[in-house]
């Protein structure tokens, strides 16, 4: 089944109240149509002289920035000359200088449907700066790739908010990037003006491979629709000593370090659901461990509608910090602009999940923990949700 974007759609049937209008654009490599063609050209080319500005993630427009807290400059779109604002640099929110020559903000991200993925908090930013200064907004929808029928994990507790976690969302929160505007605008009182163009023919069921649109890696180390399956977990990582796969062809699908041995560990390849854990060994040639040898595991997803990756990494990363408990670390700051607090506290969204782990805690045990938050929270998105549900799905 193919699916319409949202910038398909609008483009396809643009509002009238955009005649004459500004046009500012939030983008990166990914925000392409189904013929790979970029949304600043197809907008562009549909409003003669009517954008004037561009504005970027984290990781850069052109994408090229490899990992966290690595910045990227403002400067000049060689195509159109007009400037391109970059928002994961000298600050994080648009000023007013930077929205002064546009009057509606278009958004046009993929997501990768978990909390601590930032771009859906550069564009809360943004819904905020716009509400401040007067400007509109508009959200050109786009799949959820890991789909919108399930939602993960615990509920992110509020001395654990940061810049990977602004708001009470759960690890896998099963929202477009459209409905999560129009949640966001709700639950931060925000007051922006919203409108959001709608995908044709996604349903909430489907993961990115189902969509028969193209995928291209919003980040560098989401090269691929199997990668954004495993992240909701394999992120954690990020707040330890274990490789997360950077600086290897499977970023996230695969995690491993030197201390690793797959004899103490015994992790059968068919303990989770959904999952193959198949041992490999590898060499980073970047990040964590670069150069050396590290023992773990890719993951190899078998059935998608089984698999909880947030579960499973939890799991993991307990087996592993109980086994090798000398020689396991916490990543300690900064991450994120955060200096203080440990970076897999923001990542857990929970400092009592980390010290729950420490205590050997089951992990099951933990998971039933925080039904009751995450149900409230199902509850809570679905009028905000633009596409329907199944019957009896979460």
């Amino acid at each position: 089944m193919h699916v319409l974007t949202g910038l398909e759609c609008f483009l396809e049937s643009p509002p009238t109240w955009l005649d004459g209008l500004r046009i500012g654009l939030l983008c990166n490599p990914a925000s392409v149509d189904r013929r790979f063609r970029h949304a600043r050209d197809r907008i562009a080319e549909r409003f003669p002289d009517q954008l004037t500005a561009l504005f970027s993630p984290q990781h850069g427009f052109d994408a090229e920035k490899q990992d966290n807290m690595v910045e990227s400059d403002h400067g000049i779109d060689p195509i159109l000359g007009i400037p391109i604002y970059s928002l994961y640099g000298e600050t994080r929110i648009p000023t007013a200088d930077m929205l002064e020559n546009i009057d509606v903000l278009v958004i046009d991200l993929q997501d990768v449907g978990t909390r601590v993925y930032t771009f859906i908090y550069t564009m809360s930013y943004c819904l905020e700066a716009a509400a401040a200064h007067g400007k509109r907004v508009l959200i050109l929808d786009r799949p959820n790739p890991i789909g919108g029928d399930v939602i993960e994990g615990n509920v992110l507790e509020p001395e654990s908010a940061s810049f990977v976690g602004r708001f009470p969302i759960p690890m896998r929160h099963g929202m477009t990037m459209g409905e999560l505007a129009l949640m966001f605008n709700a639950m931060g009182n925000i007051g922006c003006r919203i409108d959001v163009v709608p995908m044709r023919g996604w349903k909430r069921n489907m993961v990115f491979d189902d969509t028969g649109l193209p995928w291209v890696p919003p980040s560098p180390n989401m090269p691929s629709p199997a990668t954004a399956l495993v992240y909701p977990g394999q992120v954690l990582w990020e707040g330890t000593n274990v490789s997360e796969g950077r600086g290897t062809t499977l970023p996230f699908e695969c995690f491993g370090a030197p201390f690793i041995d797959h004899k103490a560990l015994d992790i059968e390849p068919e303990a989770f659901p959904g999952a193959v854990l198949r041992p490999i060994a590898f060499e980073p040639v970047s990040n964590k461990w670069q150069g050396r040898l590290c023992r773990g595991y890719h993951i190899h997803v078998t059935d998608r509608t089984r698999f909880r990756p947030y579960a499973t990494s939890l799991c993991i990363l307990q087996r592993i910090l109980m086994t090798f408990p000398k020689a396991f670390s916490w990543k300690s700051p900064p991450y994120e602009y955060e200096t203080v607090r440990m970076p897999i506290d923001l990542l857990i969204g929970s400092r009592t999940v980390r010290r729950s782990i420490e205590a050997g805690r089951d992990i099951d045990d933990l998971t039933k923990q925080w039904q009751e938050a995450l149900e409230a929270y199902d509850r809570f998105r679905s009028s905000f949700l633009f596409y329907p549900r199944e019957q009896g799905a979460r």
